[in-house]
C-alpha cells in the first residue's frame, strides 16, 4: 500500500492501486457538499491529503454512516468504477443495528423508494438482503447487503418492516425506542469489485468503528 504525507487530519487509507483509493470514513463526515456548499467533506479532506491526485468518489455515503468508501483516481476512473456499481458488480455489506429482534434471522425486503430529496419523483424498486448475526436485548445486529443502491435504502427498508436503525430519526421517532445513539448505527464493512487493471475481484474490509464497539459493549 502506498502511502502519503498530508497537511491536517488523516482520513484513514484502507488500501490504494494505480486506479483508486479506499478510505475508512468517519462517521459525521459528509462525502460531498450538500448545496449549502459545507467545505469540511471527505472529497475536500481528500484533495488536501493527496495533493498531486485528481480523486473523485466511485459512491455515496451518508453523513452519519462509517466505513469503506471507494475513490477513483481521475474522471475516466470514476466513469468505470460509477459504471460497476450501476451494473451491480460490486457487492456492499454494512453492519446496523436495528431496534427489536428481527424474525426471520435471514430475508430480502423489498420496498420501493422514494428520494426524499427529489419529492416529484416516483417510488422506484430496491433491494435489500440482511442475515442476523447477533440477538441483543433490545436490539439485532444485522449484516446487510443492499442489492439496488436507491439513496437511504438501508434506512428506509428496515423502517418500513418494523425494525429502525438505532439512531434513525428521519424515518422513525426516536421517543419510540428505549435505545439511543448519537447517530444511525450503520457502518460499511465491505467492499467488493472487480479491479479495472486486473479484472480479479478486489475486496477491503473496514472494523467495527469505535462508538459502535463501545455501544456493543454497554447493551449486551
Amino acid at each position: 500500500m502506498m502511502m502519503h504525507p498530508t497537511a491536517e487530519r488523516v482520513i484513514p487509507v484502507l488500501f490504494e492501486d494505480g486506479d483508486c483509493v479506499v478510505f475508512d470514513k468517519p462517521p459525521g463526515l459528509l462525502v460531498v457538499p450538500t448545496p449549502r456548499g459545507e467545505s469540511r467533506t471527505l472529497v475536500a479532506l481528500a484533495k488536501r491529503q493527496f495533493p498531486q491526485m485528481n480523486l473523485h468518489p466511485a459512491h455515496r455515503l451518508d453523513r452519519d454512516t462509517s466505513g469503506v468508501i471507494l475513490f477513483a483516481k481521475g474522471k475516466n476512473n470514476q466513469h468505470k468504477l460509477m459504471a460497476l456499481f450501476k451494473e451491480r458488480r460490486v457487492r456492499k455489506d454494512y453492519i446496523a443495528f436495528v431496534h427489536g429482534r428481527i424474525h426471520p434471522a435471514k430475508g430480502d425486503i423489498r420496498v420501493p423508494v422514494k428520494d426524499r430529496y427529489k419529492p416529484s419523483a416516483p417510488a422506484v424498486g430496491a433491494l435489500t438482503r440482511y442475515c442476523v448475526v447477533d440477538y441483543h436485548n433490545d436490539f439485532t445486529v444485522v449484516d446487510v447487503q443492499p442489492v439496488t443502491g436507491r439513496t437511504n435504502q438501508i434506512r428506509i427498508h428496515f423502517a418500513e418492516i418494523g425494525h429502525p436503525l438505532v439512531g434513525e430519526d428521519q424515518y422513525a421517532f426516536r421517543k419510540d425506542f428505549v435505545l439511543r445513539f448519537r447517530r444511525t448505527a450503520l457502518h460499511a464493512a465491505r467492499l467488493e469489485w472487480p479491479s479495472l487493471s486486473t479484472g480479479k475481484t478486489q475486496a477491503v474490509a473496514s472494523s467495527l468503528p469505535g462508538d459502535m464497539a463501545e455501544f456493543l459493549e454497554k447493551n449486551p
